[in-house]
Order: structure tokens, then C-alpha cells, then sequence
């Protein structure tokens, strides 16, 4: 059973910066997809970024956040972080680690990530 743990989030002005951090648990093999994605209330839950583990490859954002978040693997195997910066009101929400055992990242159509298992989420909140 894949358990993901995420960690990190809170309030911050706009402009400012959050790290979010997720260690998963309970894969089987490597090269598995990772990564987040968030929901506000009245707001459709939208991918922000996915990744594939162990190869640290194949990395894809939300045009909403490109060139201002970024995604990474963390210091344990199956740990992704997500560096967010130049932060917005309508970036608050709650986000969720998610993930997709593998190989690699399987989406259809368009989205920017697909899951079978999530965290339990972490709160971003971004004042004006």
C-alpha cells in the first residue's frame, strides 16, 4: 500500500516563497510519477506539477505556475519537493501529493497528473 506524508505549506505574502515536501512509502519499483496538485473552495482541483522518481525526469507544470514553481526529487528515494515562488492570492488552497505507481507518468489528454494514491494535504494560504 503507497502512503505519501507531505510536509511544509503555510501563509506567506504574495511574492513570497514555500516548500512543500512529500515522502512516499510502500512502492514496489522505481520510476514511479509524482507530484502535486491543489484545490481551492469553488475552484475545479487542478494538477500543478508531476515527476518521475528515482530519474528525476520528465518533469511538467501547470501553465499556471511555469517559471515560478519547480519540482524535485528530495533527499530519500521516493521524496519530491516543490519549490514555490512568486507566490499569489489565487495560488492559496489546499495541496495534495499524489501518485501513480509506474513506469513513469501515464495522463490523458492534456493533464498535467494523474493519481491512484494522495496525501492527506497541506494548507497554502497567500495574502495580498
Amino acid at each position: 500500500q503507497v502512503h505519501l506524508v507531505e510536509s511544509g505549506g503555510g501563509s506567506v505574502q504574495a511574492g513570497g516563497s514555500l516548500r512543500l515536501s512529500c515522502a512516499a512509502s510502500g512502492f514496489t519499483y522505481d520510476n514511479n510519477c509524482m507530484g502535486w496538485f491543489r484545490q481551492a473552495p469553488g475552484k475545479e482541483r487542478e494538477g500543478v506539477a508531476r515527476i518521475v522518481t528515482t530519474s528525476g525526469t520528465g518533469a511538467v507544470y501547470a501553465d499556471s505556475v511555469k517559471g515560478r514553481f519547480t519540482i524535485s526529487l528530495g533527499n530519500g528515494k521516493f521524496t519530491v519537493d516543490l519549490q514555490m515562488s512568486g507566490l499569489k492570492p489565487e495560488d492559496s488552497g489546499m495541496y495534495y501529493c499524489a501518485a501513480q505507481t509506474g513506469p513513469g507518468c501515464v495522463v490523458r489528454g492534456s493533464s498535467v497528473l494523474e493519481y491512484t494514491h494522495r496525501g492527506q494535504g497541506t494548507q497554502v494560504t497567500v495574502s495580498s
